[in-house]
């Protein structure tokens, strides 16, 4: 028979035990992990990541995907009436915004748009919408006014698609934030000339102060492709405005900076089409004095007037060198495809 515990002892056990806290009464705080190890302090990379490092990465891809489904709408309803959007607050998710509304910032790197890639942009959109929203900040002083800070291809794209309302994410950010972001957001972008890219990095360094290696860091290109441009800022003006134009790279006129007859060759490379390593020949050779020929006069008023005049009319680049020893010379027209060159055949014919 099993042996009966005694009453009295128990009795007395439960009478002088402590009572169990409950488990919920005190909740054990959890540690973050980041909090757990401490993480290292690096150098500040500024707003190098464009809209990421405002929304996040999750917030981007969030906002693009809404901007989709909403761009498709749009695209949809652009010959409609104008609708009548909810009041845009500077809040931290996506809206839609009259494009009316939304005036070009004045940082803006860019010295020319691209007809022809607007037009394309704009014909995209017209058919899938706006994929990616455009980032505004509320215009001081103003009611119902955004200034762009990053996305003014987008918006001017949407505008030849007579669209009437475009996504856009608001953000309340100072001057100084708001020149910042809207620069290495357009350095960032592939398009841009080596001039406008250069341009926008003496930007950044002349007012906020960054030195090549930060904006390496922030921009996330070297150190010497950043000096490489930044060297570019010294050709004159008629050589970068070939290079923003299109008609020369960025390979074919760095060999030209600190040139002397810099213009001048610049034509030339344009005209006959050289490569960066024939061009660096070219310069060298002339600079050691082992061509077989002297160097050409500079050029006149007259004869780069000339040579403006057949480029408009044809659409070629034209180079035009004129001996006035001899009373000859040689006027030479590059085409970079069969269409150009069905062009000015046919218009020599038919001259």
């Amino acid at each position: 028979m099993a042996k009966q515990p005694d009453q009295k002892k128990v009795a007395k056990a439960k009478a002088t035990a402590k009572p169990a806290a409950p488990k919920s009464a005190v909740p054990k705080p959890a540690v973050p992990k980041s909090a757990a190890s401490p993480a290292k302090v690096g150098k500040p990379r500024g707003l190098g990541r464009g809209l990421s490092s405002l929304l996040g990465d999750a917030g981007v891809a969030a906002a693009t995907g809404t901007a989709m489904g909403r761009g498709t709408g749009m695209s949809q309803n652009a010959t409609q009436a104008t609708p009548s959007p909810l009041p845009a607050e500077p809040i931290s998710g996506l809206t839609e915004l009259p494009i009316e509304w939304i005036n070009s910032g004045p940082w803006q790197p860019r010295r020319r748009f691209d007809k022809t890639r607007l037009s394309e942009l704009a014909d995209s959109i017209r058919a899938k919408g706006l994929v990616q929203p455009i980032l505004v900040r509320p215009q001081e002083g103003a009611s119902n006014r955004y200034q762009l800070i990053a996305g003014e291809r987008r918006w001017r794209a949407a505008q030849m698609a007579q669209l009437h309302v475009v996504p856009a994410i608001i953000r309340e950010m100072s001057d100084g934030e708001a020149h910042e972001l809207a620069l290495i957001e357009n350095i960032q972008r592939a398009d841009l000339s080596a001039i406008e890219e250069a341009e926008g990095y003496r930007q950044l360094i002349e007012s906020f102060n960054h030195t090549q290696e930060q904006l390496s860091e922030i921009v996330g290109k070297s150190r010497s492709h950043i000096a490489n441009l930044l060297r570019l800022l010294t050709l004159p003006e008629p050589v970068a405005t070939m290079v923003v134009q299109g008609e020369l790279t960025m390979g074919q006129v760095r060999p030209l900076v600190g040139h002397p007859d810099s213009v001048a060759l610049a034509r030339q490379i344009a005209a006959k089409g050289l490569s960066a390593r024939q061009v660096e020949a070219l310069v060298k050779s002339g600079k050691s004095g082992k061509s077989g020929s002297p160097a050409a006069a500079p050029k006149t008023a007259d004869i780069i007037g000339i040579e403006r005049t057949l480029a408009d009319r044809l659409g070629l680049a034209v180079d035009l060198n004129w001996d006035e020893a001899r009373r000859s010379g040689k006027l030479v027209m590059r085409f970079t495809d069969l269409d150009q060159f069905e062009v000015v055949y046919e218009r020599l014919l038919k001259d």
